[in-house]
C-alpha cells in the first residue's frame, strides 16, 4: 500500500488563497457530480463509437418495446393493389410484394428479432454458469464429464443443430431458441469454469470455508457476483451472434411462421421485390440486422475491455 507524501512548501496553499471563515469553501473535485452525458460516455468506454453503438442499441430496444404504438399500419394488412408501391406520405418506406407496410413490419419485426436472441442468451447464460461453476468447484469426474459433453456439443455447428431440431419439431421460435441455446452453452460454461477456478484460489474463499459457509453460499453470495461482469460482457457479444443465426434461419424459411414480422423473414420475402427494382423491403431489414449485430458486439467488447482494465 502506497503512503501519501507530504506536500512540498511550494505546492502548499498560501494564506491569501485560503478561504476565509465566513466564505463557503469550494467542494472538492471528488464530490462534484458528473453530467449525465459524461457518465454515459464513461460507461461506453470513453469512445464516440462505443457511445454511438450504445445509443443505437437503446433505440432498437425502445422501438421494439413501443412497436404496437409506433407502427402506423397493421403489419399483416395486405393490399395487393399497392404491392411494391414506393415511399409515400402514408407509407414512408413503401410496401412489400404482398402490399404490406414496410415500416410497420420493421417495427414489429424488431420484437421477434430481439426476443429470440434474448431467449438464447438467457438460456445459455443461466445453464452455462451453473454447469461451469459445478465443474470448477467439484472437479474430478464431474469436471471431466461436463468438459467432454461440452466438446461433444462443439462438434455440431449451432446452425446445423438448429436445423435438425426444427426438422423434428417444426417451425416456430421455441425450437431454434432451445437449439441455439444448447449450442452457445459450452462457450459460457468454459468461460465460467476458468473464472470460478481463479476465484476459488483466492484467500477469501478459504476464509469463508473456515467460517463454516457452505459451497452454495460462497458461490451465490461472493463468487458469482465477482465473475458476473465478465459473463455478462460475453453474453452481450453472444446476443449479436444469436440474432444473426436466428435471422439466417428465418431467411431460410426455418424460423418464425410466414405471417410473423421478422427481419430475417422480411429479407426472404423481399427477394422477389429486388428483381423488380424495389429493394427497400429486403435491404432495410438486412441493414438493421447488420447494424444491430455490430452494435451489440462493440458494446460487449467495450464492456469486456472495461472489466479487464479494472481487474489489472
Amino acid at each position: 500500500m502506497t503512503t501519501a507524501s507530504a506536500p512540498s512548501p511550494a505546492s502548499a496553499p498560501s494564506p491569501a488563497s485560503a478561504p476565509s471563515p465566513g466564505s463557503a469553501a469550494a467542494p472538492p473535485p471528488a464530490l462534484t457530480r458528473r453530467p449525465g452525458l459524461a457518465r454515459l460516455r464513461a460507461a461506453a468506454g470513453r469512445s464516440p463509437v462505443h457511445l454511438g453503438c450504445l445509443a443505437f442499441v437503446a433505440l432498437v430496444v425502445l422501438a421494439a418495446l413501443l412497436a404496437p404504438w409506433l407502427a402506423p399500419h397493421d403489419p399483416n394488412s395486405v393490399d395487393l393493389g399497392a404491392a411494391l408501391a414506393g415511399p409515400s406520405a402514408g407509407h414512408p418506406l413503401g410496401m412489400d410484394a404482398a402490399g404490406r407496410d414496410t415500416l410497420s413490419r420493421l417495427l414489429l419485426g424488431a420484437r421477434t428479432s430481439l426476443l429470440g436472441p434474448l431467449g438464447v442468451v438467457v438460456f445459455s447464460t443461466v445453464a452455462g454458469v451453473a454447469v461451469g461453476t459445478a465443474a470448477a468447484w467439484r472437479g474430478g469426474w464431474l469436471d471431466s464429464a461436463l468438459s467432454r459433453s461440452a466438446e461433444l456439443v462443439f462438434a455440431f455447428p449451432g446452425m446445423l443443430l438448429a436445423i435438425l431440431v426444427i426438422s423434428v419439431y417444426g417451425e416456430g421460435l421455441l425450437a431454434p431458441v432451445v437449439a441455439l441455446g444448447l449450442a452457445y452453452l459450452p462457450y459460457v460454461s468454459r468461460l465460467t469454469r476458468s473464472l470460478v477456478l481463479a476465484e476459488r484460489a483466492r484467500p477469501y474463499v478459504s476464509a469463508y470455508q473456515v467460517q463454516g459457509h457452505s459451497a452454495l453460499q460462497i458461490c451465490l453470495r461472493h463468487v458469482l457476483p465477482n465473475i458476473a461482469p465478465v459473463v455478462l460482457a460475453q453474453s452481450t457479444i453472444n446476443f449479436g451472434y444469436a440474432l444473426m443465426d436466428l435471422a439466417g434461419l428465418s431467411f431460410l424459411g426455418l424460423g418464425v411462421p410466414p405471417l410473423t414480422p421478422d427481419w430475417g423473414r422480411m429479407v426472404f420475402d423481399g427477394q422477389t421485390a429486388i428483381q423488380y427494382g424495389y429493394p427497400l423491403s429486403a435491404v432495410l431489414p438486412c441493414v438493421l440486422v447488420v447494424l444491430t449485430v455490430v452494435a451489440f458486439n462493440v458494446v460487449g467488447e467495450a464492456w469486456a475491455d472495461r472489466v479487464a482494465r479494472r481487474d489489472r
